[in-house]
């Protein structure tokens, strides 16, 4: 895809000009967003079946699956999808630039990295039990969770692998194969899911064997098919360039990091506090409900988040500043509907949806009590990713992941506190005072986009691709 495909649209005047123009950036945004939507939900859906077979063992091994899937793995995996982030921006801006030679090198540096940070993660995997037992979880299931843990330390540097080869496909814009490995491993994955864990009865050892081997068969697939095609001259082999310019590509990793693990633990960190109110159950289970729902739904919005970055990163690598500004405009008009239209049907069927994942009618009154709330999280969930997705394909990380302490943790999470305890609104308080944390990050991200120099952003693409090795010639 060259970016420079629709400057012509844009030059047209019109009100025929302008739909056309957006008629023809919103496919391009619908081919990338799609499969990458259909391919984090499959690999999103790998856990999830893992929990569910386990669930079918015994009550404390789906403690153990669930506590290591979402406290353990989850840390590891926001802190790796962050530093993988970097390449959007990076690999991005070199396609966009044609300087196609230099992927393979980003990609290869984006392991070096990645790999050297999975041994800095390892302790949290190896003292996972102490770590649980401290944060209060109880002893019999820090224990179980704490040798799970253990066993799925090989799906720790799968993600080290794996995050870079998905960043280097995806800006490249392809994101079929990526759709089509992850279904036939999630097909391999409930199979053999169901046969080791309840047929042979393994349990743990069983759920561990699938998942690890499920991940890494991603990633194997995955270097089959860029070692082969070559990536259409993208991969030529290792190189030692690899090597260099390694600390500012750390800097711009630690900057990503920082800024999608702050938005990636935000909401975690909610059922977190509800467990310390009076008589949690309700409240925490609830909220788990609300997550779970307002969880799938962000899988939209990530597909919308990897198709904009790419899109404004291709585009500045360019030099087309204006296209790239426009596709802005196009996918926050998009997700902003798409918001609407989520919102709208959790409204619509919030006395109802609360009896699909529970029978208690305390959970449930509970949960439609709090729908209000989900509904502004689904709608601020259409735009406010799109948004961190621009900031990423633009490479402003560091700004908007000072802007994520600031509006997350110093306004919205002593807000939400604030208003739980202090005010007694409890679960109602804790989730609105963080939700009105998210409001203002996107406020403020939406002034930075509005008021951003795209031209400026363009020259800063080039010089970052000429700084990088994109002077490279290319064969």
């Amino acid at each position: 895809m060259d970016g420079g495909g629709e400057q012509p649209l844009l030059e047209k005047r019109g009100g025929g000009g302008f739909l056309e123009s957006f008629g023809a950036e919103s496919k391009t945004l619908w081919v990338i967003s799609g499969p990458a939507i259909f391919t984090y939900i499959c690999q999103y859906s790998l856990g999830a079946l893992t929990q569910t077979f386990a669930g079918q063992v015994g009550e404390l091994e789906l403690a153990a699956v669930s506590v290591e899937n979402s406290v353990i793995a989850g840390l590891v995996f926001g802190a790796m999808l962050g530093m993988g982030s970097a390449l959007e921006t990076l690999c991005g801006q070199a396609f966009g630039a044609g300087q196609i030679t230099m992927l393979g090198v980003y990609m290869q540096r984006s392991w070096i990295i990645l790999l050297v940070t999975s041994l800095l993660l390892l302790p949290i995997y190896l003292f996972a039990s102490p770590i649980l037992t401290f944060f209060g979880e109880s002893h019999e299931i820090s224990q179980a969770a704490g040798r799970f843990a253990i066993l799925m330390i090989p799906q720790m540097f799968a993600y080290a692998v794996n995050f870079p080869i998905q960043k280097f496909l995806q800006s490249q814009s392809k994101l079929m194969v990526m759709a089509w490995i992850s279904l036939f491993v999630l097909i391999l994955h409930t199979f053999f899911s169901w046969y080791l864990i309840l047929y042979l009865g393994w349990g743990l050892i069983g759920a561990a064997i699938t998942l690890n081997v499920s991940w890494w068969l991603i990633v194997i697939l995955q270097l089959v098919y860029v070692f082969y095609t070559k990536s259409d001259g993208a991969w030529s082999g290792f190189s030692w360039l690899a090597f260099r310019d390694l600390y500012d590509f750390v800097k711009l990793s630690l900057a990503s990091a920082i800024m999608l693990c702050l938005e990636f633990w935000y909401l975690m960190v909610l059922i977190v506090i509800a467990g310390h109110l009076d008589n949690p159950v309700i409240p925490v289970d609830a909220l788990s409900i609300c997550m779970n729902i307002s969880g799938w739904d962000a899988m939209i919005s990530l597909g919308f988040n990897a198709a904009i970055s790419v899109r404004v990163s291709n585009e500045l690598g360019a030099g087309n500043a204006r296209a790239a500004k426009f596709s802005v405009v196009v996918v926050s008009i998009t997700t902003i509907l798409i918001g609407v239209v989520c919102m709208a049907i959790v409204l619509a069927t919030k006395d109802f949806f609360p009896y699909l994942f529970t029978n208690s009618d305390a959970v449930a009154k509970e949960t439609t009590r709090l729908s209000i709330l989900l509904a502004l999280t689904v709608l601020l969930n259409g735009l406010q990713p799109v948004l961190s997705g621009v900031a990423v394909g633009a490479g402003w990380q560091s700004i908007v992941a000072y802007i994520n302490i600031g509006c997350y943790y110093i306004v919205g999470l002593p807000l939400g506190i604030l208003l739980g305890f202090t005010f007694d609104f409890r679960s109602v308080g804790i989730w609105g005072g963080m939700i009105g944390g998210i409001c203002l990050q996107t406020l403020i991200l939406i002034g930075i986009t509005s008021t951003r120099n795209w031209e400026k952003e363009a020259n800063e693409a080039e010089s970052r691709v000429k700084k990088w090795g994109g002077n490279v010639v290319n064969h």
